[in-house]
């Protein structure tokens, strides 16, 4: 019997890539026509990443994508092995399946490069790196997964809090000085490259894919739960590890032990944000599944049920559309608000058209699956 499809998880995915594609609102060119203005101001702040300590809206983007990553597994899993799929035909899928996420993630950070610019900090690339050993752990117990997390986190923390660095115990999580630049000041210039690199514009790190390794086991717990407890949702063990995890997070963060730093994944900030995404699929799950109010969802479904699709859509097609409306539209045309809207206006059309591509695909089941 194929397994049912969860469509909480989708919706929540659909969530998830909304607020990627919504970067090309440009709130925060909207909050500089309105200075002063505290309502664009808080619009803009969280559609932008935090400096470095924190969590802005922005920040939870990736590891909701990541998390329900995990979340899907055990559903993927089912659906394979109902067919027929032996395991090594499985895990050799799953091999698959890392690697082209490497090379998609490689491929869209060089679009605008004159070579092959190799970096693993995309997204894309970052769940590839720990995809087949995800795909492993969804073959063991629950104690395989939290155990896996504990050692994964754990090591991860010790590896940096031992990295010889000068300045107080914090200065080994600082920007450019630190483990994870260490290793890709060695390892990202065995590739070819315009130049030697230093360090990420952003402090964005390829090592950063243990950590996130350690989102997914999150989710893979999580999508365990759910699947195994299905029809009925696990509300109360959803909501215990979202408190759990967070209150862990900002433990580590507010005694020093460990930051919570998105930009290079730091164990705490795996906590924190996990929590965040046991909280947000609790809700979700609670919302269409339990209340069963699921019309306002579609919106949501149509997205979240292409999430690779829309990935590419928005980093693949975004200047072809704005190109467009500049031709056949003409340069002032979003102006009639006036300038300061205009980005706004602009964004909110972009958007449309995205979703109107893939609710396209949506009516002719046309799905990108990898």
């Amino acid at each position: 019997m194929k397994p049912a499809r969860n469509t909480a998880i989708d919706a929540y995915r659909g969530l998830v890539m909304l607020l990627m594609m919504a970067e090309v609102l440009q709130l925060s060119r909207v909050a500089e026509a309105f200075p002063g203005n505290l309502f664009w101001i808080a619009l803009a702040w969280n559609q932008t990443h935090v400096a470095w300590a924190g969590c802005s809206l922005h920040d939870t983007i990736q590891p909701g994508f990541s998390f329900l990553v995990g979340v899907a597994l055990p559903y993927s899993i089912a659906s394979r092995l109902a067919k027929g799929a032996t395991f090594g035909r499985l895990f050799a899928h799953a091999l698959w399946r890392g690697l082209l996420l490497i090379a998609l993630g490689i491929f869209l950070r060089s679009l605008h490069s004159p070579i092959t610019y190799f970096t693993f900090e995309d997204t894309l690339t970052q769940i590839g790196l720990g995809y087949p050993i995800l795909f492993l752990l969804g073959f063991r117990s629950e104690r395989w997964h939290w155990g896996a997390l504990a050692a994964i986190l754990a090591g991860y923390w010790l590896a940096w809090a031992l990295y010889p660095v000068q300045g107080p115990f914090a200065a080994h999580w600082i920007k450019d000085a630190n483990f994870g630049n260490a290793f890709d000041q060695w390892f990202l210039n065995l590739f070819p490259r315009t130049k030697p690199f230093v360090a990420n514009s952003g402090g964005y790190l390829t090592l950063s894919f243990i950590p996130t390794l350690g989102t997914m086991i999150l989710g893979l717990v999580a999508g365990n739960w759910i699947r195994s407890a299905s029809p009925r949702i696990p509300m109360k063990r959803l909501l215990i590890a979202g408190a759990a995890t967070m209150a862990a997070g900002l433990l580590l963060h507010f005694t020093g032990i460990c930051p919570i730093v998105k930009r290079i994944w730091t164990p705490s900030w795996t906590l924190f944000s996990g929590g965040i995404c046991f909280f947000n699929l609790a809700a979700f799950s609670w919302i269409i599944e339990v209340k069963g109010w699921r019309k306002w969802s579609f919106p949501l479904l149509v997205i979240g049920m292409n999430s690779i699709a829309a990935y590419l859509i928005v980093h693949l097609w975004e200047r072809f559309i704005l190109d467009s409306f500049r031709i056949h539209l003409g340069r002032s045309f979003f102006q009639f608000l006036g300038p300061g809207l205009e980005p706004l206006l602009r964004g909110l059309a972009v958007l449309a058209v995205y979703w109107l591509l893939l609710f396209w695909m949506y009516r002719r089941k046309l799905f990108l699956r990898i």
